[in-house]
């Protein structure tokens, strides 16, 4: 009987969603024309590709092979352990939580993955604790190669506005895990640590045959190989989720005539955001209602919402304070729909999915909220 319910369930959810499909992609095909509609898409997603996705591979390659030099020689361990002086009375998490912060910064939230699965590491918290730092890694993800790419974007400010806006994950990144230890303060809370917090010191070694000259260089080719990896990683995300989001968020274009060209589109999510702007606006304080498409886009790909960016300047629909508020949503949300149920799973805590989600988007929405009031704070004060 409950198998039947189930297959019932699921039948509901398929014809729904393939009726969903079909009136969303025939409306957008009337209006353009199936075959420009097909057309643009491939031409929109060939754009993303080597115009995007190759970019930020570039930038991956670089900081991939600066964030491995500075592991090699130990300056990442220094770090964490200045910040886990902080880490008890900002996010009551143990010390070692910092590297979270530190990995998923440097690359991407699945490195809180090759924290997960080291049991050395998962001494330090208790059993309710540990699911929380998916939260606090995820507010961090991609942050190296989202800020620097902020910061070259042709925009007066953009420096600063990239800075706010890693203020503004970080406040952000607090209120999520405080919200998530809220709800998981009763999960298994009788499983104590099996030993008492201390320093987390990095458990490499350097072969004693190796020189400086080898040392640097290998960690420079392997930090950039992984930067590779990673930008190969984004591609998918970049092109199907950026190439339907431009598709519905973009018009008809200059030439007044949908011809299959890129970025063309029907704007269907600028009409939802008008709808929306009373909230939106005094929330974070877009100029354009357009700039929703960033926040919606970050929920699934941190690389496709930045790659929508670009456009939104071209237009002259973006200010800096915007570019600020990009910045924290980006990160503190950074494609966590995609990534955040594989890795409660991989750490035995697929039950708290729900509430990780929760904690995390009300994350997200205070790191937009902060940058905005920030923004506001240095305008007023004539800093800007």
């Amino acid at each position: 009987m409950v198998t039947n319910l189930r297959k019932t369930d699921n039948n509901y959810k398929d014809g729904l969603f393939i009726i969903s499909f079909i009136l969303l992609f025939g409306f957008i095909g009337y209006k353009m024309g199936f075959v420009n509609m097909i057309q643009t898409i491939l031409n929109t997603s060939y754009d993303l590709l080597i115009n995007v996705c190759f970019y930020i591979m570039a930038i991956s390659v670089i900081t991939g092979g600066l964030g491995e030099l500075l592991f090699e020689f130990n300056v990442i361990e220094w770090v964490s352990k200045k910040l886990s002086r902080l880490m008890k009375p900002i996010y009551n998490l143990p010390g070692a939580a910092a590297w979270s912060i530190l990995m998923c910064y440097l690359s991407d939230n699945p490195a809180v993955l090759t924290l997960a699965k080291n049991e050395g590491y998962k001494n330090y918290f208790k059993r309710n604790e540990f699911p929380a730092i998916t939260n606090l890694g995820t507010s961090f993800g991609m942050g190296l190669i989202v800020t620097t790419t902020v910061m070259g974007m042709n925009i007066n400010h953009s420096v600063l506005a990239a800075i706010v806006g890693n203020i503004g994950a970080i406040l952000g990144s607090v209120v999520s895990v405080r919200i998530m230890l809220k709800l998981t303060k009763d999960f298994e809370k009788d499983e104590k640590s099996l030993k008492l917090e201390k320093e987390y010191t990095n458990a490499k070694n350097n072969p004693v045959n190796k020189t400086l000259f080898e040392r640097v260089i290998n960690s420079l080719l392997d930090g950039g190989m992984k930067g590779v990896d990673l930008g190969v990683q984004i591609i998918p995300g970049v092109l199907i989720i950026c190439s339907f989001v431009l598709l519905i968020t973009n018009g008809i274009g200059p030439n007044n005539i949908y011809d299959g060209s890129i970025n063309q589109g029907v704007p269907i999510l600028p009409f939802v955001g008008d709808k929306l702007h009373f909230i939106i606006k005094p929330i974070f304080g877009f100029k354009s209602s357009q700039s929703i498409s960033v926040v919606i886009t970050s929920l699934g790909s941190a690389g496709a919402a930045v790659a929508l960016i670009p456009s939104l300047i071209e237009k002259g629909l973006v200010t800096a304070k915007d570019l600020a508020v990009f910045t924290s949503i980006i990160m503190c949300w950074s494609g966590y729909l995609s990534t955040h149920i594989a890795m409660m799973s991989s750490i035995n805590a697929r039950e708290l999915t729900n509430k990780a989600l929760i904690s995390h988007t009300i994350g997200g929405i205070f790191a937009g909220f902060s940058s905005n009031i920030i923004f506001n704070i240095l305008i007023m004060a004539k800093i800007i």
